[in-house]
């Protein structure tokens, strides 16, 4: 089976302009899709629908804030404004629970094209679903959005395994705590089924490795940014017979790059 993680960045990039990403998504084929920073919005575009429906898939979605999407953005030949992780970006808007500078409530007030929604993690697949469930990991104080645990209970033929998804946030706002958190989950489950966990991690393998013990790597590919990528932070791990068939990243248009696995459950 091929398991794909994407983080689709709600459709935008760092101007408000649209990208591929929902294109992307179907070419990659996959039977297991993890897809951080998934968009839903009542007057505006719901990838969670558009995608199950296009690909023939179910799954969950988990809103993790509520905020604002720009899709009439416009902009230099750059993915995002200069400092745009400095000075705020332009193509989303979270004041949720972090109050917005002068400067964004500007733009957001002056741009075209503004819905309001659900910025999410998701997963998405067309094997049977034996069960789905959410585990909460907070919101760190630094943070303007929550995170959670996807926990889902599949089966590949005769063989039942637990597919995990999470969007980890940055180590400078604490994740530690968080991936400490899916140890203590991961530990509650089943140690008879194999294991996956995939998603942005935002961090590098060497450094996962020693706040997920245990885990090995499917795919070992730069992932960031997108355009020039000179880290993985995105990763799909695996814990029980697993065999890697192949795997690669894609550029699909956001400013991760989408990283695929082929497996077999031997």
């Amino acid at each position: 089976m091929r398991v794909a993680t994407f983080n689709l960045h709600a459709g935008v990039d760092g101007w408000g302009r649209p990208t591929r990403v929902l294109d992307h998504v179907v070419s990659l084929n996959a039977d297991l899709l993890i897809l951080p920073e998934l968009w839903r919005s009542e007057r505006g575009e719901d990838f969670f629908e558009s995608l199950k429906a296009r690909l023939g898939m179910d799954g969950v979605f988990v809103p993790l804030a509520t905020g604002q999407r720009v899709t009439s953005g416009t902009g230099g030949r750059t993915w995002q404004p200069l400092l745009a992780h400095v000075s705020g970006e332009r193509g989303l808007f979270f004041d949720e629970h972090r109050t917005l500078s002068k400067a964004q409530r500007v733009r957001r007030a002056t741009s075209k094209g503004v819905e309001d929604g659900e910025w999410g993690l998701g997963l998405l697949t067309r094997l049977p679903i034996v069960d789905i469930r959410v585990e909460s990991l907070g919101r760190l104080p630094r943070e303007k959005v929550k995170r959670a645990l996807i926990i889902a209970t599949l089966r590949e033929g005769d063989r039942t395994f637990y597919a995990l998804a999470v969007h980890g946030a940055h180590l400078s706002h604490g994740s530690y705590r968080q991936y400490r958190r899916v140890t203590d989950i991961v530990n509650t489950l089943d140690p008879a089924l194999p294991i996956l966990l995939g998603g942005d991690f935002n961090s590098w393998r060497p450094l996962l490795r020693l706040l997920l013990p245990g885990w090995r790597s499917l795919v070992n590919a730069r992932t960031w940014p997108a355009r020039a990528p000179h880290s993985q932070i995105d990763h799909l791990l695996v814990r029980g017979p697993w065999e890697r068939l192949g795997g690669f990243a894609s550029d699909g248009g956001s400013d991760h790059r989408a990283l695929v696995a082929d497996v077999r459950l031997n």
